[in-house]
């Protein structure tokens, strides 16, 4: 039985730390940003960690072997 291959997709848009949660880039940040207020657009840079039961679902994807 072969390895299964990490999905491609998640390993380009997550990363895990180093204590095993699950970093991402922020959401809404797109297009459309004339619609945001200027509090959304700064509390939405950077990476953010994400919630367990959405990290659970990545590191499915994303540690296949694991």
């Amino acid at each position: 039985m072969p390895k299964l291959k990490t999905k491609s997709g998640a390993k380009k848009r997550f990363k895990i730390t180093a204590s095993g949660h699950v970093k991402s880039a922020q959401a809404g940040k797109r297009h459309g940003m004339i619609k945001r207020t200027a509090k959304f657009v700064r509390q939405a840079r950077g990476t953010t960690v994400l919630s367990d039961p959405d990290a659970r679902i990545i590191k499915k994807n994303f540690l296949r072997n694991g």
